[in-house]
């Protein structure tokens, strides 16, 4: 069966290879009311994630760049709280991987998060299939499932979207010269600051269509969904390029 990268969000397998870490949610990771922001959240999924192919012995460990990623937030992590994290290959295609993170927290936090990592050449970025060390480590648990890169998000901006500047740091950029992946999901934070009523349970995707770099001036563009979510898109408004589309929506239960 073929699926999109973050369809369903599968379960811990028995077997294969899992790893586990765990973060403690300090000062810098929370909001004014006290949640761990996604920005924190997702700088714990990159280092764990990380920290899992170092641990693995991959020999191209860096050669990975993130295309998309979903958090299912069904309680928030919360300031002090020891989270476990839980990391193991879901899905597996051509020359992409996706990366399941469960996220369970001693005072009761339950995330679930997944992301689609496209394996590249590092000289030129440019997608490559994996190799058999990776299938080796990381295919039985994937269990044969099989994902895709195809981007879902309309790249189009409405007409209808209210739009506001969003100011470019010079702590939000990695040794590559982009916007750090953790990072842009602080563009998430800012537009959810503007819908108070949207609160957890909720599941909020990020699709990374081209890096942001030095100079871009960066505009965040939002509309209200039918289902009480939001989508959401940063582009450069001297060129017009969407560099990053989001969407939050209510989760049942």
């Amino acid at each position: 069966m073929r699926e999109h990268g973050a369809d369903r969000l599968v379960d811990v397998p028995t077997t294969g290879r899992v790893y586990r870490a765990e973060r403690l949610v300090r000062f810098g990771d929370v909001s004014p009311a006290g949640r761990a922001r996604f920005d924190a959240l997702a700088c714990f999924l990159q280092d764990v994630s990380s920290d899992d192919t170092a641990d693995a012995g991959l020999d191209d460990d860096l050669a990975w760049v993130v295309r998309r990623t979903v958090f299912e937030v069904r309680q928030p992590a919360v300031f002090r709280e020891l989270l476990e994290l839980t990391t193991f290959c879901s899905g597996i295609g051509s020359r992409w991987a996706e990366r399941r993170i469960a996220v369970r927290g001693e005072r009761g936090a339950v995330i679930d998060a997944a992301t689609l990592w496209v394996h590249v050449e590092l000289s030129s970025g440019r997608p490559i299939p994996l190799d058999g060390q990776f299938l080796d480590l990381y295919g039985p648990t994937a269990a044969g499932r099989e994902v895709t890169a195809r981007l879902r998000h309309r790249a189009h901006v409405p007409d209808v979207a209210g739009r506001r500047p969003w100011g470019l740091r010079f702590c939000d950029f990695d040794p590559l010269g982009h916007v750090n992946n953790a990072a842009s999901w602080a563009t998430v934070e800012e537009v959810l600051a503007g819908r108070p009523e949207l609160r957890p349970p909720y599941r909020a995707e990020l699709e990374y269509r081209a890096p942001i770099e030095r100079g871009a001036e960066i505009s965040l563009a939002t509309v209200a969904l039918d289902d009480g979510g939001l989508a959401m898109w940063a582009l450069d408004e001297r060129t017009g390029e969407v560099h990053l589309t989001g969407l939050v929506s209510p989760l049942a239960g």
